[in-house]
């Protein structure tokens, strides 16, 4: 789900950081999260004069899954949405973009988009403010321990990221190289291929990445 409100890691007790902080429900009297990401999908689609079937065909998601996405029944997963961004060639950020064209540079923390994936449990705070015209964008990201998220071919090959390790632990593997990242560590790359991101059952990861 989507949400705009501080606390970003409210819901991970991270051993290290010796507090729990609280996550403030910000959006409660805003219109269901869940329908304004379903209605953003439905009018990129329209854009590409897509059936839900031919979106189903290029996506490789059942057509049943995405009608129910863009009627706001389902939340949708990291894996859907990576299949979704390659299909439209849109980075994550831009494909779940809620904000109207007109670009405001200053976006409080409260006001952050902050996405969580059903499956996995990571939670993505979107920090740069949304804009059509400017390209980088800046990510917090929380990954619970214990887990494992792959992602199939980037939205554009050849996206430089700078994956910024804020605390914990965790093990990125690009194609064939696997990188195992400590506290204050920095991975600069360009993804070109399967991603995947890991962390050890004891340990949890907070990071933050720049795209470009």
């Amino acid at each position: 789900m989507l949400c705009g409100c501080d606390g970003i890691f409210g819901l991970y007790k991270f051993p290290y950081l010796g507090k729990i902080l609280k996550m403030e429900n910000a959006l409660s009297s805003e219109p269901a999260v869940d329908d304004r990401i379903g209605a953003h999908l439905r009018s990129l689609r329209q854009q590409e004069g897509w059936s839900l079937e031919e979106l189903a065909g290029h996506a490789g998601v059942s057509r049943a899954t995405l009608s129910r996405l863009e009627n706001g029944e389902v939340s949708a997963t990291a894996s859907v949405l990576w299949r979704l961004c390659a299909t439209y060639g849109l980075t994550l950020s831009r494909l779940m973009a809620l904000a109207e064209a007109d670009f405001t540079p200053l976006l409080p923390r409260r006001a952050q988009p902050l996405w969580q994936d059903p499956e996995s449990g990571l939670l993505r705070r979107s920090v740069s403010p949304p804009s059509e015209q400017l390209r980088a964008e800046v990510l917090e990201c929380a990954l619970p321990a214990g887990c494992r998220i792959d992602y199939g071919a980037p939205p554009r090959p050849g996206l430089e990221h700078h994956l910024y390790l804020l605390e914990g632990a965790l093990t990125l593997t690009l194609e064939t190289e696997r990188y195992c990242l400590s506290e204050g560590d920095c991975l600069r790359y360009r993804l070109l291929g399967a991603s995947r991101f890991e962390t050890d059952a004891a340990q949890a990861a907070r990071y933050l990445l720049t795209v470009v």
